[in-house]
């Protein structure tokens, strides 16, 4: 899976390794199954204890109001502000963005907060791009909410033009313009990695094409086979990864369950993900909002039983 010139990458090499299967833990690293809202208490030690039992990364999600009908807060705080802090709690696993919702936010401020965040993690920093799914903050940016798959576009294409040209040149439609006069500083010590998270209102030839790996929703098992064969065809080896609601029985021979979440035993968990790593799936990033069990233990057992398992 590892193409250059992101081999060379930190962050990216943790994440995305060749015939493996890593996982991640999307932010918040708690349970909080009957509440909108985490409590984030401890979170520098769990982010520690998931970085010692081999999870890859830690992903943290772009949501600046509580929207009761979506009734999830994330981790709360700024994605960008919140990376550095974990960054300065942790010494090698990969932090990033699943992801910033690009048509919310100016590209160049982006590519700023991106740049800097890798250098200050020593290129431990992955920025996922989203075109959000909640209509109802649109207003307040005082951005059409139509005009998303455009705005993601563009976004993303000048956030790569200054990340990688100096002085650069070039006309947006919906945000600035650059005349070849000003350079974006710092630069990325290396090559900056930009995954699409969800579809972002793009085909997937598009994403394909643009973007250096695709993380989607989990989908029925059924259609995974075809959904990577439509990603190979346009992407040729670029990872493709999923995020999933996730709660790890305490019962290692507890059944899979499959549904509007991913949970069960161990020993079923790792049987079907030893399927998927063989089918193609490159990264799982997991949502602990429903787990009941306290995320240390689910850490602990997680990582002693299951990431080896994926990683032999």
């Amino acid at each position: 899976m590892v193409t250059s010139p992101l081999s060379d990458h930190p962050g990216w090499s943790s994440v995305f390794r060749l015939d493996t299967l890593t996982f991640g833990i999307i932010g918040p690293i708690e349970g909080y199954p009957d509440t909108i809202g985490p409590r984030m208490e401890s979170q520098d030690r769990l982010a520690r204890k998931a970085e010692t039992a081999g999870f890859a990364s830690l992903w943290l999600r772009d949501v600046p109001f509580e929207d009761p009908t979506f009734g999830d807060l994330g981790q709360v705080y700024d994605p960008m502000v919140y990376a550095g802090w974990l960054a300065a709690q942790t010494s090698k696993i990969a932090i990033g963005t699943a992801g910033i919702v690009a048509p919310l936010r100016n590209p160049v401020d982006i590519a700023k907060q991106a740049a800097s965040l890798d250098r200050l993690t020593q290129s431990r920093f992955i920025l996922g791009l989203s075109s959000g799914d909640r209509a109802a903050e649109y207003p307040a940016f005082n951005i059409a909410y139509e005009e998303r798959a455009a705005r993601f576009r563009e976004a993303h294409e000048m956030i790569k033009t200054l990340t990688r040209r100096s002085y650069p040149q070039m006309h947006t439609e919906h945000f600035g313009q650059l005349h070849g006069a000003l350079d974006l500083v710092p630069k990325p010590s290396r090559s900056l990695p930009m995954i699409a998270v969800g579809r972002a209102g793009q085909s997937v030839d598009w994403l394909g094409t643009h973007m250096d790996a695709w993380i989607w929703h989990f989908s029925d098992p059924g259609y995974l086979p075809k959904i990577i064969s439509d990603w190979r065809r346009h992407a040729g080896t670029r990872p493709y990864g999923y995020g999933s609601f996730f709660a790890l029985d305490p019962d290692p021979n507890a059944s899979l369950q499959l549904g509007g979440m991913l949970s069960g035993g161990r020993k079923a968990l790792t049987e079907f993900w030893l399927r998927q790593r063989d089918q193609g799936v490159a990264h799982v990033a997991l949502n602990l909002k429903p787990m009941r069990r306290p995320a240390s233990e689910m850490l602990e057992e997680f990582g002693e039983h299951i990431i080896p398992r994926l990683l032999s």
